[in-house]
């Protein structure tokens, strides 16, 4: 039977069998992201909606609020991805998301174990010191978990399928060519972090607005799980399966661009650096939204075993008088 028990045809789905073993959601994996969605929300508001007491309520102080708002719009785009990845039911479809947050926690771990001097564990008021230590509770166990889910979904995925909607070459370029300025930006900012532990100053000259040391590791981390990101979408070369990652993608890109015009005081109109930075996102988001189109559910291309959709074929008078043609 096509489509769930009511008869519909799943979200992010493009063809109607019921998934094998191989490309089944294991439990285990639903709960992790169910979980990532909760956590995501909450830091959401705790940093983008709150960007401007995040020096005192966060769980560690970031005193520029363009930081604390890049933290919270970029959980956002992860809230997204939880989300939407919740409402698959194929691994292919979520492989890349899931992929993506595995990288983002386990370097937001090493970060975080380099810095925990700066957590405010025992150190500010309740409500830091209450998420500095969910913080640390989060990244100490949520790194494994995502290791365990990806390890237990990769052994029993089968042959990597067939593509349902190749990447054209020129979305192709500009994928490698963004994850790849995004790989450099943010093996720059989390290796500015590791030099600097005992005092407070900015690690990257190129940054839109100045960051400290904990905060550049974990915006390092953001832009090295995008860029692998970007670079997995490559190697797979299918447009089809990538529905939630481009719709993530896009949020991404839509609010870090609403982060630099709300806090347009604090960044220099006339630095390179920052129109170089605008630039990157604007094509986040335009490439990102093209994917997300190319796999919108229902959008059937000739290689997922359904004819695309169009206008119905005309009959000949002798097939409607002759009643169904079946």
């Amino acid at each position: 039977m096509a489509g769930g028990i009511d008869g519909r045809q799943p979200m992010g789905t493009v063809d109607a069998e019921v998934p094998d073993s191989g490309e089944e959601i294991r439990r285990g994996t639903r709960w992790l992201l169910a979980a990532f969605l909760v956590l995501t929300l909450l830091a959401v508001n705790q940093l983008f909606v709150l960007a401007d007491v995040a020096d005192r309520y966060w769980a560690w102080t970031i005193s520029t609020e363009a930081t604390a708002a890049f933290l919270g719009a970029a959980y956002g785009a992860g809230a997204v991805l939880s989300a939407l990845s919740l409402r698959q039911d194929r691994w292919s479809a979520i492989r890349v998301p899931v992929l993506t947050v595995a990288v983002f926690t386990v370097l937001t771990l090493a970060a975080t174990l380099i810095h925990t001097h700066r957590l405010h564990l025992l150190t500010g008021g309740p409500v830091a010191r209450a998420v500095a230590w969910t913080w640390l509770g989060v990244y100490l166990v949520v790194p494994a978990l995502c290791l365990l889910v990806v390890l237990g979904q990769e052994i029993r995925r089968g042959a990597r399928p067939a593509a349902l909607r190749p990447i054209p070459r020129w979305l192709t370029g500009l994928l490698a060519v963004e994850g790849a300025l995004m790989g450099a930006a943010g093996v720059a900012l989390f290796a500015g972090g590791l030099a600097v532990h005992h005092h407070v100053e900015t690690v990257a000259t190129f940054w839109p607005w100045e960051v400290t040391p904990l905060s550049a590791q974990v915006i390092g981390a953001w832009l090295l799980a995008l860029g692998f990101a970007a670079a997995l979408v490559v190697r797979a070369r299918d447009l089809g399966r990538q529905f939630v990652a481009g719709v993530a993608y896009t949020v991404f890109g839509v609010l870090e661009l609403v982060v630099v015009v709300w806090y347009r005081p604090l960044v220099e109109a006339d630095d390179p650096w920052l129109w170089a930075y605008v630039g990157v996102l604007v094509a986040v988001v335009g490439t990102g939204a093209f994917g997300a189109r190319a796999a919108w559910p229902g959008r059937a291309g000739p290689r997922d075993g359904r004819p695309p959709r169009g206008p119905a074929p005309l009959r000949s008078p002798g097939a409607r008088a002759g009643g169904s043609s079946r």
